[in-house]
């Protein structure tokens, strides 16, 4: 994910981010499952959602500490 599309993830609501993870694991549930029947054409895609993945929960960590100081 860039910068600017994660700055743009910083503006949505928690729920949409918990959302886009969930979307994010069943992409990357489907790529494990392609790489074990030797299906997979990019294996480096494996590491781009996994990545992703942790950028958003950071954005979430984020707010909910961001939430927790007001």
């Amino acid at each position: 994910m860039k910068a600017n599309e994660l700055n743009t993830m910083r503006e949505n609501t928690a729920a949409e981010l918990q959302k886009k993870v969930g979307e994010l694991k069943a992409e990357l549930f489907n790529l494990r499952f392609q790489l074990a029947t030797g299906q997979l054409e990019n294996p480096m895609r494996i590491r781009e959602v996994k990545k992703s993945i942790a950028q958003l929960k950071t954005v979430i960590k984020e707010k909910e500490l961001k939430a927790a100081q007001k």
